[in-house]
């Protein structure tokens, strides 16, 4: 088995700490972070799975490296505020990461899930990415519909994240899964601060197969999941919302998952 290799690089692509071999990994930093720092995972080489913990207070992930290294850019300022005012900060860092085993591979799970998606993703999959996030801001990106934060009763705060279409009618977002999967369910969970929040009535998923599912949708802040026939797709575009109407202008989408399996 190809070993992998851990580490921290800074700004000017100095390795700060690194540890390197087959199994898990735990690297523990006893220095706080500065802009600028990256956190690096080399795989060994693309197209293999790895579960990983970037930050001790987030959950790991099971995560597909489209490219050799997956890289995740330490958050400052405005980009973090979508994770917890405990999360990448104090002056001790727990790291970890490890192959993934074949039976986690191998289960049926929520392929969208990955709490350390960003703009800049490097090659880490699943990744989503959207045509409009309103005024730019981080709390209303794409990535946050994949973060695995269901919380929905509020916006535009931590933990209260979404991805918002800044009142976009053409809005649309793209979940690249980065290989083949087949997909067999859908599930929804929208904003639901009501009644500054909107909803959307329907949606339409285009996956990259050519084929197409229409959701209908509830006003609802429970996750609303669609059986759908099961198909084999690199990615899936959600679009078509089509809004409520009532007075607010502001419907939002807090988690996409989408289940399944590996392509066999």
């Amino acid at each position: 088995m190809n070993a992998m290799t851990l580490k921290i690089v800074n700004a000017e692509g100095a390795v700060l700490q690194s540890c390197t071999g087959p199994g898990t990994l735990r690297l523990v930093y006893r220095e706080a972070y500065r802009p600028g720092d990256c956190l690096v995972l080399d795989a060994g080489a693309p197209g293999r799975f790895a579960v990983v913990q970037w930050e001790d207070t987030m959950p790991p992930a099971l995560l597909y490296a489209a490219r050799r290294e997956l890289r995740f850019r330490v958050p400052f300022g405005e980009q973090a505020t979508v994770y917890s005012p405990k999360s990448f900060t104090g002056a001790c860092q727990v790291l970890r990461a490890r192959p993934a085993r074949p039976e986690e591979v191998a289960a049926r799970r929520n392929l969208a899930f990955n709490p350390y998606d960003q703009h800049e993703n490097e090659g880490a999959c699943p990744h989503a990415a959207a045509n409009v996030e309103t005024r730019g801001e981080a709390v209303f990106a794409a990535r946050n519909a994949i973060d695995g934060v269901y919380e929905n009763a509020g916006h535009g705060v931590w933990p209260f994240q979404s991805w918002g279409i800044n009142r976009d009618p053409e809005a649309a977002l793209t979940l690249s899964f980065g290989r083949p999967v087949t997909v067999d369910e859908l599930r929804l969970t929208l904003r639901a601060d009501f009644p500054h929040d909107s909803w959307w009535t329907a949606a339409t998923v285009c996956f990259s197969d050519g084929s197409r599912e229409v959701l209908p949708l509830q006003k609802s802040g429970e996750p609303q999941a669609f059986a759908i026939a099961p198909r084999t797709v690199t990615g899936l575009v959600l679009c078509e919302l089509k809004k409520a109407d009532d007075p607010s202008p502001f419907p939002a989408l807090s988690q996409i998952e989408a289940w399944g399996t590996e392509a066999r």
